[in-house]
């Protein structure tokens, strides 16, 4: 005989209750990546605001680092393990294997009631995710979600790309989502632009090639209005922001955006990018956590591969 369905309660809304990141050991400046492309640090930094990135070890697995950045946030949220409902792990960079990366994480984490599952939207993963969880604990489907952004990007990029080995590195972040009394995750506005999904693709091998210029305009026409929407979707507008949070892809990128949006100076604009690489899915929860004197409304922005959007405004824990 089935056991009996849990009775569900829905929530009036949802929050992100804590945020950490686990950043790999090994930092490696410009000029060891600038030699593998003939390129200089000068250029790398004209190019895209990174002065540093991290490259995970062989021990630092996605699963290891996943887990790592969620074991933190559970305990900086105080929720045990057993009392998590889902764990969703937004990643692009997971290979060779057919399991997917959350239950791995879960197992890790000793969530072992939990559901778990991977979402592939590339550097959009997390908002998706966080869109995903916000509706699961509203619903009542889940009482606390563990998200996810894991990325090994080192292992899917070729070192000697003058187009990619200088923006990609490795790492990890998570929030813990719970049920409360007002919405403190806003509506999610997102979309996807399959028609220019070649100029951000893998090749024949595996390896992310990408069309830099063409992802450069496309960004930074889509990521001003998807966030402009996304605040008129909240019911805001950008002077009651405390930050701004966009997928760390390019510093060039979250400057147009944020002179787009006239943001004023007590706007924190995250610029984590500048010493983390840009870690694809997990970029934007690595900002996040890299702000922790910022309290209030925070506007994310996730875009990338598919070509994938998605935007949010979130109360900061």
């Amino acid at each position: 005989m089935a056991n009996p369905s849990p009775r569900r309660t829905s929530h009036p809304g949802s929050r992100i209750m804590s945020v950490a990141s686990y950043r790999p050991r090994t930092e490696v400046g410009n000029e060891t990546v600038a030699a593998l492309i003939d390129s200089s640090d000068e250029w790398i930094r004209r190019r895209c605001g990174i002065e540093s990135r991290r490259h995970a070890a062989p021990d630092e697995s996605l699963v290891m680092m996943g887990a790592a950045a969620a074991s933190k946030a559970l305990a900086s949220a105080g929720i045990d393990p057993l009392d998590v409902s889902a764990v969703l792990v937004a990643t692009m960079s997971h290979r060779g294997r057919a399991t997917t990366v959350a239950p791995l994480v879960a197992d890790a984490l000793g969530a072992t009631a939990a559901a778990a599952m991977d979402l592939g939207a590339a550097c959009a993963g997390f908002p998706y995710a966080l869109a995903t969880a916000d509706a699961l604990v509203r619903s009542g489907a889940a009482g606390y979600v563990v998200v996810v952004g894991a990325e090994r990007m080192t292992d899917i990029i070729d070192d000697h790309d003058r187009g990619t080995a200088f923006l990609f590195g490795d790492g990890a972040g998570a929030v813990v989502v719970g049920p409360a009394q007002t919405c403190e995750i806003g509506p999610v506005v997102w979309g996807a632009d399959g028609s220019h999904s070649e100029v951000l693709r893998y090749d024949e091998t595996g390896i992310l090639r990408m069309a830099g210029p063409e992802v450069f305009r496309w960004a930074t026409s889509v990521v001003p209005d998807v966030a402009k929407r996304a605040l008129d979707a909240a019911g805001m507008s950008a002077s009651d922001l405390a930050a701004f949070i966009p997928h760390q892809a390019n510093l060039r990128i979250t400057s147009v955006a944020a002179k787009a949006l006239e943001l004023g100076p007590h706007v924190q604009v995250a610029t984590d990018i500048v010493t983390n690489g840009n870690t694809g899915a997990a970029s934007i929860p690595q900002a996040m956590a890299a702000l922790p004197d910022t309290s209030g409304p925070a506007l994310l922005v996730g875009f990338g591969a598919g070509l994938s959007y998605a935007a949010q405004v979130v109360t900061l824990p």
